[in-house]
């Protein structure tokens, strides 16, 4: 994900702390906790050759990297349902894939729907997409809604429009971009209470150079978390430290379904993080995640690519 990418020399000026817990949490929160919690950690997508001698086993075709991905992973944040609408048929091929797991497929809204254009007629697309993302069935987690960097406060009466048309027997997830959303008391306010009304998410996105975008805002007692790593610069590790406790906050308070989505600008890398937040989830709030599995000498990769030894 480029969304806030900043320059690597700038990374340590930039105060990556998050904002203290808001108030209006509480009331989304029980303050109890809720032993039948879940907790889904994923990417973006699964489709990464650089993957393959990383958590892939070498030689591994990309028709079969779905197959190995759910076996690290237990969620994907899926971008591939942005950039066209796949039908169901399809689709159920996938959530095969996943068949006796509990893996949730997390489908972004097509771009076509969300960025081209006004959100108003746009009923024929967006019954084809539910029609196809219908085939992850059981396997369907929330459905990710993202509006363009450009779509402001100004078109929020059709944003909230289109929002309430949306199926109610599905969870959703809002991110927005424009800095008036955040920057702005009564437009933030207004899109945090629509969201609670409806029992809708916004999403939280962790990067570098938007820090208004990890809001930490819950209208609901779920959380929907986009982190963008800098390719395991040493702020990623503190980073992570830090979103350890606010998850472990949450936990112990009553969130009863929580999303955490691993991006880097350089996605050979994920994996790595990947293992280190599993590891101190596991340790820190006592879960049993799975995690991925690195490959043994998977440093050998180009060496391997290129035939030098077996």
């Amino acid at each position: 994900m480029e969304f806030g990418r900043v320059p690597v020399e700038g990374l340590n000026a930039i105060d990556f702390g998050l904002p203290t817990e808001p108030a209006e949490n509480k009331k989304v929160l029980n303050g109890k906790k809720d032993k039948e919690a879940k907790v889904y950690i994923g990417c973006a997508k699964w489709g990464r050759e650089e993957w393959v001698g990383k958590i892939y086993p070498f030689k591994t075709k990309e028709k079969d990297f779905l197959q190995h991905y759910v076996h690290h992973y237990n969620s994907i944040e899926l971008n591939a349902t942005h950039y066209r609408i796949w039908g169901e048929g399809g689709i159920k091929k996938w959530a095969e894939k996943a068949k006796g797991l509990d893996f949730k497929f997390c489908p972004k809204m097509y771009q076509g729907i969300t960025h081209k254009g006004s959100l108003k007629g746009k009923e024929f697309l967006t019954n084809e997409y539910f029609r196809g993302i219908a085939g992850f069935g059981e396997h369907l987690g929330p459905v990710f809604v993202q509006v363009s960097d450009t779509f402001s406060p100004k078109r929020k009466g059709e944003l909230f429009e289109y929002l309430t048309s949306l199926p109610k027997d599905l969870q959703f997830f809002l991110e927005v971009r424009h800095p008036d959303w955040f920057a702005k008391e009564k437009e933030r306010e207004d899109m945090f209470s629509f969201l609670s009304e409806h029992k809708m998410g916004a999403v939280i996105t962790d990067t570098a150079g938007r820090r208004d975008c990890a809001h930490m805002r819950l209208t609901i007692p779920k959380a929907f978390i986009r982190y963008v790593g800098n390719s395991l610069h040493e702020t990623d590790h503190v980073r992570i430290d830090t979103w350890i406790q606010r998850m472990k906050y949450w936990l112990d308070n009553g969130i009863n379904e929580l999303y955490f989505f691993m991006h880097m600008h350089d996605e050979a890398k994920s994996p790595d993080l990947t293992v280190e937040l599993v590891d101190k989830m596991n340790k820190e709030c006592g879960l049993n995640l799975i995690k991925p599995k690195i490959v043994e000498n998977s440093g050998n990769l180009k060496l391997k690519q290129k035939g030098l030894f077996d």
